[in-house]
């Protein structure tokens, strides 16, 4: 806690100088709360420093289905940037010509990005080559620690072409017990944000321990040394009978396929809630309110994360600790990066998983207080931003 305070002592600027771009997609993946709130989290937490903000998608027909500008996407995008004061701060591309389809035209985009301290590019979804070479500086981001590194590795996609610094939010990259390969690259490391303003802690008690999950998710498992990294389905099954051997409630906002069907069968038969995503955390604000109404959150990791020892962490667990919700998180290498044992708590294997459940359980208002005061500590934006712009040379 005593880092936390010197940070807060220090003033932060509301001279409005400086322009951060933020490259993301909240267009490309509506009504999908939890990944909004990803960007969200940087775009007010470096507004709340006295930075001004610039937020970049793009779209193309094929997503939309039809034109672009009246999409459902781009609507989307439209009410989540006047939801929190951005809709001057935005500009949405067609990506078959470039040209901006909402918010700023493409001519004040590059001029936003020519006098930008830094372009930060997450997972390099911006590939816009006019634009990128305008900002002065360009970060990528990894919010996905293990794939693109491997990805490189193995000659399949390059997406740190073109960027200058290399961030991200596994925090053993780099480290001898980490198996993610470098590329040679030096990595600065980095923790998600949370804008405690907009996060505060709820005093009520919820039902059920929950979690928002895609069962899946955009990327295959990949292949890489002779070793197969796999994704979240591959690590809940070792979860599955969690609830029935409890006894207690678990429910999941799960994002899955119709092709998954077994996988439905065997959750529900072992005593998971589920409920639509689309429904339950369908903009910013209901995804919130799901957080809040929680008993706490389970966070079962892509096997990605867990078997190289990344040292990724959740950037929907940090919300639950903002909330004041305890998260009892699968180990991704976790000790020695974070505070364990009260608030968060680590498992490895299922019966780790019983044990701490009943610990969260037996007290857990002593939990609940240790969640809220790890999230002041560890994941405040301001300290979190400040600490990335002072790695970058950029404060």
């Amino acid at each position: 806690m005593e880092k936390s305070s010197i940070f807060r002592r220090i003033p932060v600027r509301r001279d409005g100088a400086g322009i951060v771009v933020l490259a993301g997609s909240i267009a490309q993946r509506p009504a999908r709360g939890g990944h909004t709130w990803v960007f969200l989290q940087y775009l007010l937490g470096f507004r709340r420093l006295g930075w001004k903000v610039l937020f970049v998608d793009w779209l193309d027909e094929a997503m939309c289905g039809g034109p672009i500008g009246q999409s459902k996407h781009a609507n989307y995008l439209r009410s989540v940037m006047v939801r929190f004061g951005l809709e001057d701060s935005f500009s949405l591309l067609d990506r078959a010509n470039g040209q901006a389809v909402a918010g700023l035209p493409r001519h004040e985009l590059l001029g936003q990005a020519q006098n930008s301290a830094l372009l930060l590019n997450v997972m390099a979804y911006l590939d816009d080559e006019e634009i990128l070479a305008a900002a002065p500086r360009r970060v990528f981001l990894d919010i996905d620690p293990g794939f693109p590194q491997m990805w490189r590795e193995l000659g399949l996609a390059d997406l740190f072409t073109g960027h200058d610094d290399f961030v991200t939010i596994g925090r053993r990259v780099g480290r001898e017990d980490c198996s993610i390969p470098t590329g040679g690259l030096d990595w600065i490391t980095t923790r998600p944000p949370v804008v405690l303003e907009h996060w505060p802690r709820q005093e009520s008690r919820g039902a059920s321990f929950t979690s928002v999950v895609t069962w899946r998710g955009p990327f295959d498992p990949v292949e890489y040394e002779g070793k197969t990294y796999g994704l979240r389905v591959h690590e809940f099954r070792k979860f599955v009978e969690l609830p029935r051997r409890s006894g207690r409630q678990f429910e999941l906002a799960l994002d899955i396929d119709a092709d998954d069907e077994r996988d439905r069968a065997l959750l529900e038969g072992n005593g998971w809630r589920l409920v639509d995503p689309a429904v339950a955390a369908s903009d910013p604000d209901r995804y919130q309110a799901y957080v809040a109404a929680s008993l706490g959150e389970l966070m079962v990791a892509k096997s990605m994360y867990v078997d190289t020892r990344s040292g990724w962490f959740s950037d929907r667990a940090a919300c639950y600790l903002a909330s004041g919700r305890p998260v009892l998180a699968q180990d991704t290498g976790l000790e020695g990066l974070y505070p364990i044992g009260e608030g968060l708590l680590t498992f490895r294997t299922i019966d780790d998983a019983l044990a701490v459940v009943e610990s969260v359980c037996g007290n857990y208002a002593r939990h609940a207080s240790a969640a809220r005061a790890i999230a002041e500590e560890q994941f405040d934006s301001d300290i979190v931003l400040m600490e990335l712009l002072a790695s970058l040379g950029a404060a």
